[in-house]
């Protein structure tokens, strides 16, 4: 006998995506099949970046800086934009951030979904295609200037290693080796990847390089936030590896950055020594 309390729908065996389900019962909850009102200005909603991630020696390193901007203002200067996924894999959001928060949830719920429908953790792969539907679910937000362009980064449970993916605005997936960044300071934070990484980097290392990547991004890019030394914000860093997702602490990155800038006062040719007068030479 069935509980009229409960919809049948919610009774039926049917597929194990969550957001399958969802489309098919009460399509009016997905974000994606929202739209904007008339002479809504997309310019106007908070957008988030910059994300980074590089791979070392038995696991991944995904960082995110904290601002997140409205225009030519800053809209928040702490938001969160690196969340786990699972266990063994994280998401960075780039693009309009509400939208981005609510598809990381959504990401989040598909995965557990999945998880307790079939009785197993879905493939880094499969992981990753499930993201890209989620992606191109969105395309019409996003042609309506509310793109949001993630990216995904875990511990491969079948081949032991730290994996990164990419998209763009349609959902199509394309996997990086090594590093990638994503955001308007991607740019400036993929030159100072390409110079500090290395193939044999420890956890410890890849933390490091990708705060630094971060503070080169923050350095050229007015909507990167860098490490907030006087408000002690800094980014939010997540090591992933066989033991699972582990976010790094709010002392041991405020530490890192403090060595960080601090290192930045010394000229790349060497210490400087004061002249008389207040000019500066570098040291023999």
């Amino acid at each position: 006998m069935s509980d009229a309390r409960i919809p049948a729908a919610f009774l039926r065996p049917g597929t194990s995506s969550f957001s399958d389900f969802v489309a098919e019962n009460a399509p009016d909850l997905l974000p994606a099949r929202r739209s904007l009102p008339a002479g809504s200005a997309a310019e106007l909603a908070p957008h988030g970046t910059t994300i980074v991630a590089a791979t070392f020696p038995g696991g991944v390193v995904m960082a995110g800086d904290r601002r997140a901007t409205m225009g030519n203002v800053i809209a928040q200067r702490d938001i969160e934009k690196v969340f786990p996924a699972d266990e063994y894999s994280a998401v960075g959001i780039a693009g309009t951030a509400g939208l981005a928060v609510e598809m990381v949830r959504l990401f989040q719920v598909e995965l557990e979904h999945y998880e307790k429908i079939e009785g197993t953790i879905l493939s880094l792969d499969g992981k990753a295609n499930r993201l890209s539907a989620l992606i191109r679910a969105n395309l019409g937000m996003a042609m309506q200037g509310l793109a949001v362009v993630p990216m995904f980064a875990g511990y491969d449970l079948a081949s032991g290693v730290g994996r990164i993916f990419g998209y763009d605005v349609t959902g199509g997936r394309h996997e990086e080796a090594s590093f990638f960044s994503v955001g308007s300071g991607s740019l400036f934070a993929r030159g100072a990847l390409k110079k500090l990484y290395r193939d044999d980097l420890s956890a410890d290392d890849a933390v490091r390089v990708c705060l630094q990547a971060l503070y080169d991004a923050a350095d050229d890019d007015s909507a990167t936030g860098g490490p907030d030394l006087t408000r002690r914000i800094f980014p939010v860093v997540w090591v992933i590896t066989a033991d699972g997702a582990v976010r790094q602490s709010e002392e041991r990155l405020g530490a890192l950055a403090d060595e960080l800038v601090a290192a930045r006062f010394v000229r790349p040719d060497g210490p400087v020594a004061p002249l008389p007068g207040g000019g500066e030479e570098a040291s023999a």
